[in-house]
């Protein structure tokens, strides 16, 4: 067997609302509850576990990998819904999207703090496309 990534504990104070939240944007659905537990299954069966507690939370990062439509809708509903993107996980480059590795990149903060990121191609996918090179602003980004 190989191994494969299953699930993660997504640390929040409200479950629902991060749950809900990234469901949202990714359009994916939210599962049935499963104890302290609301997941958020992705389409390569990986469960984003979301569990409210009541403790300082460090902020975590959680990529995912999209296709180029699924990217277009993405942004589109974070442009809609005036969430704050930017090209890098500094904030450097706000209101704007990634073009590494030939694909299309964008961050974006979750309402618990954790740094989200929607990209069309993995990292080292095209070595000759420069990393941290080019952005595209978004029009009606926030």
């Amino acid at each position: 067997m190989s191994v494969e990534f299953n699930h993660t504990i997504v640390l929040t104070r409200d479950r629902e609302k991060s749950a809900r939240f990234l469901a949202d944007v990714l359009g994916l659905e939210v599962g049935e509850p499963a104890g302290m537990f609301l997941p958020v299954t992705t389409a390569n069966g990986v469960t984003l576990d979301f569990a409210t507690v009541d403790i300082d939370i460090p902020a975590q990062h959680y990529a995912f990998l999209v296709s180029e439509d699924e990217f277009d809708a993405i942004l589109t509903r974070l442009v809609d819904a005036r969430i704050a993107i930017q090209a890098d996980p500094h904030g450097r480059h706000p209101r704007r999207i990634n073009r590494n590795d030939g694909g299309r990149g964008v961050y974006f903060r979750d309402p618990a703090g954790h740094g989200l990121e929607a990209i069309t191609r993995p990292y080292g996918t095209d070595p000759a496309s420069p990393l941290n090179g080019v952005t595209e602003e978004v029009p009606g980004a926030v």
